[in-house]
């Protein structure tokens, strides 16, 4: 698939945006601070219904208005499909398809498929494990409606839960309702707990390919799942943690505690590995989830790439490089070296400033490169 145009409404800096893409790779080139990376947030909210900065709508509606508009067309193996993303204050996201206004953001699934990658994602195995569920479930809601759905319940059912849980604080007679809230968190934890096993058993297998290949053979990379509460065991942990909830005030059980592990050749990146293998390893994953995709959705997903080319060396650049050649892929940058100039065909190139993204001549983008 491929992002055909972006149209922007009061979204974030941006009063009005109209931008067109070319199906190969386009480059947004500026100085920092200008909105590139806000281009990108549009595209992958469009696709994904989530920000790939977990920022909440009314961060991303222009200071000043009340409401925002998203449009994206797309196109998917030949036919086209119109995406509408409508902000509101104090309301939940809108979207439609073609005009048609969905019900729910998981109607959404299956219309886009897309990869982000910034610098905070080499960050993904040194930083906490909030950063690795993430992970982990951008990617799995972007292949998998039911566990998109799963996790929506699931985050519903906990933010009932510890809002229960502040309330008994002060009436106390109200701690038999928890039963109600601890069934139903069991019912879509156990779920999400289950998948997320299984998607990782698989994930590690390609991930582990991408791996060996970056290492030069010399690493053998594996991912293991750490669920905070096992399957059979949830219930149990909830009632046996009951008193702790009350007294914190939130819930200390769940896959919302989840994390996992990240070894090469038997030691845990996480706390021991170097930052060069932090980064092999965290890329790897993402060419992992570039094949995840493929094999899911039969289709090669379009591939977001905030600035992060500045962030690797030239082994990690050409892994990288090499699969851009299969997807559209969209890149911002400040500058860009003359190496990687001389490795990446850039198909159409965009100067971004001022609330603005025009088209221009790769020289030009060249010349202006050079002064940033």
């Amino acid at each position: 698939m491929f992002v055909k145009s972006l149209d922007l409404l009061n979204f974030r800096n941006y009063e009005t945006l109209s931008i067109e893409f070319d199906p190969g790779t386009n480059i947004l080139c500026g100085s920092n601070a200008q909105g590139k990376t806000n281009i990108l947030e549009a595209i992958y909210l469009a696709g994904t219904t989530k920000s790939h900065r977990g920022s909440k709508d009314r961060d991303m509606i222009r200071i000043g208005a009340d409401e925002s508009h998203i449009r994206m067309d797309t196109d998917r193996r030949g036919v086209g499909y119109r995406i509408d993303v409508h902000l509101k204050k104090g309301k939940g996201k809108g979207y439609a398809v073609g005009g048609v206004p969905l019900r729910k953001a998981a109607d959404l699934y299956g219309f886009a498929s897309i990869v982000f990658f910034s610098p905070e994602d080499l960050n993904i195995i040194k930083n906490g494990p909030s950063g690795r569920r993430r992970f982990l479930d951008l990617t799995l809601c972007g292949i998998d409606r039911v566990y998109m759905s799963d996790l929506s319940s699931y985050m519903r059912c906990l933010g009932q839960r510890n809002a229960l849980l502040k309330e008994i604080s002060f009436r106390s007679e109200r701690i038999s309702e928890l039963d109600v809230w601890d069934v139903q968190l069991a019912l879509y934890g156990k779920k999400i707990t289950e998948r997320r096993g299984r998607f990782i058993r698989d994930f590690s297998v390609t991930a582990a390919e991408k791996h060996l290949v970056l290492s030069g053979g010399k690493e053998k990379l594996e991912l293991l799942y750490e669920p905070n509460a096992p399957e059979g065991d949830f219930e149990d942990l909830l009632l046996a943690g009951r008193d702790n909830d009350i007294r914190m005030r939130s819930t200390g059980t769940g896959p919302h505690r989840d994390d996992m592990a990240i070894l090469a050749n038997g030691m845990d990146l996480r706390p021991y590995g170097s930052q060069g293998q932090q980064r092999t390893a965290a890329l790897s994953m993402k060419l992992a989830e570039i094949e995840t995709i493929l094999s899911e959705k039969n289709e090669m997903p379009v591939l977001l790439l905030d600035d992060v080319l500045s962030e690797l060396d030239r082994d990690r650049q050409d892994a990288l490089l090499a699969a851009i050649d299969r997807t559209q892929t969209i890149i911002t940058c400040t500058g860009m070296d003359e190496s990687v100039r001389e490795r990446l065909k850039a198909d159409r190139v965009f100067m971004v400033a001022d609330g603005r993204a025009e088209a221009v001549s790769a020289p030009e983008a060249g010349a202006e490169e050079q002064t940033t």
